[in-house]
């Protein structure tokens, strides 16, 4: 898997940007409900402003079919951190406003603001599926629900689908599509709420900058 790839998970790059910046003045299109759709919605926007922190296993599928996996830590809002199994050298850090990506084997680091991405949408405070945010999908399977959303003023930033077990409602996959409809895919195994996590875990230091600062980029 090569850096465009993980980039893909949120979109970060100067391209996609461009591209949603191009499509500005666009609004969402949203789904038509109906009533069981809107009783559903009320029900995963419940669950989703009661979930707090989550840590698990995670498996994801790039565009190109190549998969990596890892741990996924969210402790909302505004936190995450994606750690990838070796030999995959990146790392994925959420907090303080922003997403840092960071390549180890190259000691690079990239840097976006959290709103400008459709995961961003998973980490607010309080996560509204109106308004501000559009709902462009609603999808059901045996046991499953899945939920695609999309900022309504910016939908060239991407969308953003949710993935739940149903009765009762659990977060189990995402899948985030960028302004160059790029699909990537995260499915989370092994699942554990609730647990509280050390705050240094969501803040990035550059190791380059402050030597004996990877204590959490193993």
């Amino acid at each position: 898997m090569h850096r465009r790839t993980l980039l893909a998970l949120l979109p970060l790059t100067a391209l996609t940007l461009s591209a949603a910046a191009a499509r500005a003045g666009e609004s969402a299109q949203p789904a038509a409900l109906t009533a069981r759709d809107r009783a559903d919605i009320g029900r995963i926007e419940t669950y989703l402003n009661g979930l707090r922190t989550l840590k698990a296993r995670f498996l994801q599928t790039a565009p190109d079919g190549a998969t990596s996996e890892g741990v996924a830590w969210i402790d909302r809002p505004g936190k995450m951190r994606f750690q990838y199994d070796p030999p995959t050298p990146f790392l994925l850090v959420a907090g303080h406003g922003l997403f840092t990506f960071y390549d180890r084997q190259l000691h690079q680091t990239s840097t976006v603001p959290l709103d400008s991405t459709p995961l961003g949408l998973l980490l607010r405070e309080h996560l509204t599926l109106s308004g501000d945010v559009t709902v462009t999908g609603i999808d059901r399977q045996p046991g499953e629900i899945q939920l695609t959303l999309a900022r309504t003023s910016s939908p060239g930033d991407g969308s953003l689908t949710l993935v739940f077990a149903d009765q009762p409602l659990s977060l189990r996959q995402w899948s985030v599509i960028d302004a160059q409809r790029q699909e990537t895919h995260v499915s989370l195994f092994n699942e554990q709420f609730g647990a509280s996590f050390d705050p240094d875990m969501f803040s990035f230091v550059d190791p380059k900058a402050v030597p004996g600062s990877d204590k959490y980029y193993q």
